[in-house]
């Protein structure tokens, strides 16, 4: 029997086919990254080059679900259009019914439960993408969710999905230091760090969103994404020379 043609029938093993080929289409995704630091919430995404006469302004990749709500996402682009509707939907629902607005766990169990119905129906396949989401709840607490196609949710103090996310995940391990996040200067740069990891063509092909406590979202401009990318790359180069130095004048 075949078990990869119907979503809801198991393979012997246990494993339902069509989600883990839905990951599979979220691993060619762009990639994105998100950042909770103490007073502030970042989000980073490789921007793919956009043809020539194409407007980039239609190419998004992070988008507003509520004024204290943004999402990133890898995947199919058209299943996370659908997805960025129903939420946006229900958080002015939530707002109409309850006089607040949505918790960021809120949103994120909403968007986890619409894509695991989609794990058990016929006639029908699995969400291709991966959501970061972050914010601030009206308490100011920060926050950052991850969502997969299979419908679970995890929260997250920093992250990665899409393309080579294992190798931005592995650097986001060895520099995240808790201490460091009070500072909103450096978890940015950890943002844009981790995303240089993968990205070539450096601060062009970078799209980088921020949210402050108390603030609305503010999505970068071009001109200060490339100050970031330069100010690191001193930093770096800074650092080399420091080391060589160290090395060069200690004792054989």
């Amino acid at each position: 029997m075949s078990y990869d043609r119907a979503i809801t029938v198991f393979s012997p093993d246990g494993h339902l086919f069509q989600v883990e080929y839905a990951q599979e289409a979220v691993k060619k995704g762009s990639t994105a990254v998100g950042v909770r630091g103490q007073n502030i919430v970042v989000l980073g995404v490789e921007k793919k080059s956009a043809a020539m006469l194409q407007d980039d302004r239609t190419v998004r990749k992070i988008c507003a679900l509520d004024e204290n709500v943004f999402m990133a996402f890898a995947g199919l682009t058209a299943d996370a259009r659908i997805i960025i509707n129903r939420a946006r939907v229900e958080c002015q629902s939530h707002r109409l019914t309850v006089e607040d607005p949505v918790t960021v766990e809120y949103i994120t169990r909403y968007i986890a439960s619409m894509k695991q119905r989609y794990t058990q129906s016929n006639g029908r396949r699995p969400f291709g993408i991966s959501t970061l989401i972050v914010g601030f709840d009206f308490d100011g607490t920060p926050n950052l969710y991850q969502t997969d196609p299979s419908g679970t949710y995890h929260a997250w103090k920093s992250n990665a999905i899409g393309r080579s996310a294992k190798t931005v995940r592995e650097f986001l391990e060895k520099n995240y230091k808790e201490e460091e996040m009070e500072s909103d200067e450096l978890a940015i740069k950890l943002t844009v760090r981790a995303l240089l990891e993968v990205v070539q063509s450096g601060g062009k092909n970078i799209e980088l969103a921020v949210m402050k406590r108390g603030e609305t979202m503010k999505l970068l401009e071009p001109a200060e994404i490339e100050n970031i990318v330069s100010t690191i790359e001193r930093e770096k180069e800074e650092a080399e020379k420091k080391k060589k130095a160290a090395t060069s004048s200690s004792p054989s």
